[in-house]
């Protein structure tokens, strides 16, 4: 049986984990590879990327690696360049970078949300910028960009950034969507609810009491299926819209909650 990405490039950006385990993107980028796929992870820090490159190569995967800030346009053309350089094509944009900062309007510091807009929404513009004139001479191509379920409702504390960005993200995937769709492109949204990354633990820890298990356990509540999902549900959801499975869908918004978005409260 064929793989699902035999044969197709896939940039993977935020390919790293900002700590021990398994976060969104090092799932992902390790999902395409083992569906045949050849990898381009990036990543701020180039050892959190070289430790997703070793995982990939180890199972028999192609992977390379570029460090650098997607929040920069140098860095972001660098991307495509290294992508054509190695791979000679670009097939899936998998836009996985993100940062999560708590906070309401009066709270939140001028700092904080425009590092968020800048890490969270304008690196989406920019990969976009760069990798959409590459797919367009293709006449082919899928783009994954990861929001959040926080993009449409409250998650039970105060944040604005985080959530007025991953919703601009919501808006931004529909209008490539429908732009592109005559040339053969797809966009895709996948939403995460309440999920178990190393990426959630220290930002997030404070607006539980401290103590990470305990916030652990307190998600895990929230969750109509009595836990929260992991890297690999955000993964396989990412790889069904990469996929030419997902041929005929486009600006669509996944969600991928355990039924968290069904609740009144």
């Amino acid at each position: 049986m064929q793989k699902l990405m035999e044969g197709k490039v896939i940039i993977v950006t935020g390919a790293g984990s900002v700590g021990e385990g398994w976060g969104n993107g090092k799932a992902a980028a390790a999902l395409y590879a083992r569906e045949g796929g050849k990898v381009l992870a990036v990543d701020r820090s180039i050892d959190a990327a070289r430790q997703t490159q070793e995982i990939i190569r180890s199972e028999g995967g192609v992977c390379e690696v570029i460090a650098a800030d997607v929040s920069k346009s140098a860095d972001v053309k660098a991307i495509a360049d290294a992508a054509m350089d190695h791979f000679g094509r670009v097939d899936v944009l998998h836009n996985n970078v993100g940062i999560a900062e708590t906070g309401g309007p009066v709270e939140t510091s001028e700092e904080s949300w425009n590092r968020l807009v800048a890490v969270n929404q304008t690196s989406l513009f920019l990969t976009h910028k760069f990798v959409l004139p590459i797919m367009e001479k293709q006449k082919k191509g899928a783009i994954v960009n990861i929001s959040s379920l926080a993009a449409l409702r409250w998650i039970g504390f105060p944040y604005l950034g985080y959530t007025a960005t991953k919703a601009a993200i919501l808006a931004f995937t529909k209008n490539v969507a429908m732009q592109y769709a005559p040339v053969g492109i797809r966009a895709n949204c996948v939403l995460p609810g309440l999920m178990d990354t190393p990426m959630i633990r220290e930002p997030l820890k404070a607006s539980y009491g401290g103590d990470i298990e305990e916030m652990r356990a307190k998600r895990h509540a929230q969750c109509p299926m009595g836990f929260m999902g992991d890297a690999w549900d955000v993964a396989h959801a990412s790889l069904f819209l990469a996929s030419d499975n997902a041929r005929y869908i486009t600006g669509l918004d996944l969600i991928v909650d355990g039924g968290l978005s069904l609740k009144c409260t």
